[in-house]
Formats: structure tokens, sequence, C-alpha cells
């Protein structure tokens, strides 16, 4: 929460409307800070994260399809798709709604705020606001969406069209990433059910991110360098670019490519691979003109699924990594610890000294 003009505000794009410095709270330290000279643009395809044609996944090539996930799972741990199965018009009017509700009045907007992170419909700024020492330029709403009938009556009514435009989006991108759930099972070597399996019931966040222009944007973040918690995110960007990843120690710009969407391997993959595929440091930068949406959506497993190495990916060699956890207990330590520790997965290895193949496989 920031004051301008001597009346305080909830959020940063209410505050920025008439920013013209970024204030104190939002200013990272020195050595934080986003070097913005340091950038790697991908001049060519190779220097960026794959991009990966989705069309004949169920036809002919499917094996070799599968085999560029494996590899970009286990090399990028992010990488683009196309044709990928979601209708154009749905990503369209996704993108829309959300960019509708970020232009309603602060009063409006405010009718959904909550600092709570364990509500399932909020509207919010920056990361967790009640244990960050800086703030983040962004705001958000998130919104849990699996089942749909369970959360669908929380969200928003305004705009009119909210709940019936995020529904089918969400919807439509559940159907994606359970077909690339299948496909990366399969390319550990593991039946295609198998991840899906391990997961409880599932569950299904998303995000409106809203990062409004920032007059400094040298000095502070979107979101600073993190991984993120679930399972698998598949992230829509409108057309400003601000997503980074770290890639062969170099921070790599992926530049938006309309009709596509961007996966990223979580926490709760690496765990399921033991190690096989990485879930990646990534980080949002803020432009000093323009304002930038994207919507995230995060598969995860539900709070009460048990998480831990494969017992088909755990032997002499590959002894298994992490010791299991349920995912309530994941996701609370990362709330709780917040971005500038950048990975929880720390937190749940276990010393050499302690591998057991029975109590610790699923």
């Amino acid at each position: 929460m920031s004051t301008a003009g001597g009346a305080k505000k909830m959020l940063v794009s209410d505050l920025a409307s008439s920013a013209t410095h970024v204030p104190s709270n939002y200013i990272r330290p020195v050595l934080e800070r986003p070097n913005l000279t340091n950038i790697q643009s991908p001049i060519t395809a190779d220097a960026s994260i794959p991009l990966i044609d989705l069309e004949d996944l169920h036809g002919p090539s499917r094996s070799h399809i599968i085999a560029q996930i494996g590899q970009a799972c286990q090399e990028d741990g992010f990488f683009q798709i196309k044709n990928h199965g979601v209708p154009e018009t749905t990503i369209g009017k996704a993108m829309r709604t959300a960019r509708e509700f970020f232009r309603l009045p602060e009063s409006e907007r405010l009718k959904n705020y909550s600092d709570d992170p364990s509500k399932s419909t909020r509207l919010s700024t920056s990361f967790n606001v009640k244990t960050e020492q800086v703030s983040n330029w962004r705001d958000f709403l998130r919104l849990h969406c699996y089942p749909l009938r369970d959360y669908v009556h929380e969200w928003p009514t305004n705009p009119l069209s909210f709940r019936e435009e995020v529904a089918e989006y969400c919807s439509s991108v559940r159907g994606l990433v359970l077909r690339l759930l299948e496909a990366i099972s399969e390319s550990l070597g593991l039946p295609g059910d198998h991840i899906s399996n391990q997961l409880g019931k599932h569950a299904q966040h998303m995000a409106m991110n809203y990062y409004p222009p920032c007059p400094q944007p040298e000095l502070t973040y979107g979101l600073p360098s993190h991984t993120d918690p679930n399972l698998i995110t598949i992230l829509l960007q409108d057309d400003v670019p601000g997503l980074q990843v770290l890639r062969q120690g170099k921070w790599v710009a992926v530049n938006p490519i309309p009709n596509t969407f961007i996966v990223n391997i979580g926490d709760q993959m690496q765990v399921l691979s033991n190690d096989r595929y990485k879930s990646v440091l990534h980080r949002a930068l803020v432009n000093e003109k323009k304002e930038r949406i994207s919507i995230p959506t995060f598969y995860c497993p539900s709070p009460d699924a048990v998480i831990g190495p494969t017992s088909e990916l755990i032997d002499e060699s590959h002894p298994a990594v992490y010791k299991r956890f349920t995912y309530q207990e994941y996701y609370h330590k990362f709330w709780n610890r917040g971005l500038a520790t950048e990975s929880c997965l720390d937190m749940f290895k276990i010393s050499s000294s302690l591998y057991d193949l029975k109590s610790l496989t699923l």
C-alpha cells in the first residue's frame, strides 16, 4: 500500500496513474535490481526457448513431438506451443475481459480486494503484502477454477461477461494441460496417465496479472526471480514483452508470439521427475510506457495429494532427491517465504544418508 496525493492506494495501478517516480517501498536494493543492459534478446530461434508445434500430437508424429517436449523439459524448463487446440476466439475473449476488469473504476475493482492468500478469489497487489519487505509493480486477480462449479459463483460479475468467458477459457486450457501431462508422462517413459494419477482430485488456479506503466522500470520488478510452486503453468501474454527466463546462466527475453502459450515446468514436476525435469527461474520486468497483461494458469495437485519422486525414476544412479510431502504443506511454505528466496525445493530435499526406496517413493 502506498500513498499518492495524501490518499492511501491499495493497488499499484491506482498509484501509477499519477506517479512520476517509484515510491521507496518498491525500490530494490542496488544489487537486486534488474540490469536492463544485460538482457539477451533472442536474435535467432535457438537463443530463445523452444517453440513446439502440437498439431500432430495425436497423429503420426506423436513420438517426435513427445521427444521435443521431453528435451525442452529437461534442458530449458520452458517452451512455447502453437496449434494447441485452444480457440483463438476463446483466448481473445479472456484477454479482453482481463483488460476491461483492470480498467474498471478503483471502487469497483476494490470490491474484490483481499490480502489473505488463502482466499480462493481475490484481487491484490505485489505478491504477499503481509510478509514481503519490498513491493512489486503488479496487481493481480487470482481465481480458483477447478472444479468450476465450486468457484465460479465467487468470481466478479463486472464486466458482465466475466464469468462466462473466463469459465470457457479455464475449461479449454484444462483440456490442453491434460494433453500435455499425458505427453510429459510418456516422455519420462511412464504410462500416459501416471502424472495425472499423482495429483489427487486435481486443482487449477489462474491469475490475471496487470503491470501498469512504471516511471523507473530499472528500480523494481513486476515479479522478481522465482520458480512456480505448482505442477505446470500455461501462460498467455499480451503483445508487450516482460517475461524473462534464466537460460544457460543468462536472462533471456521471451517475446510474445500471437496465438501461442508459454509452458513452464513447476516445482512439483521437478519432484515427480526426481530432478530429470527442471523448474526454472523466471521474472517479469515492467515497461516505462506500456501496461502489460499476462494470464497464467497454474495446474496443481489437490492440497491433500502426497507428492514425491516417482519410483520408476529412482535407482542406484538416481537416488530419490526429495522426501514426500502434501501439496498443501509445500504451498504454505511458498507463500510464507515469499519470492526473495527464489525456490522452496531445497526445504524438501533429503540427505544422501536417508534414502529409503520403500518409504520415499510413490
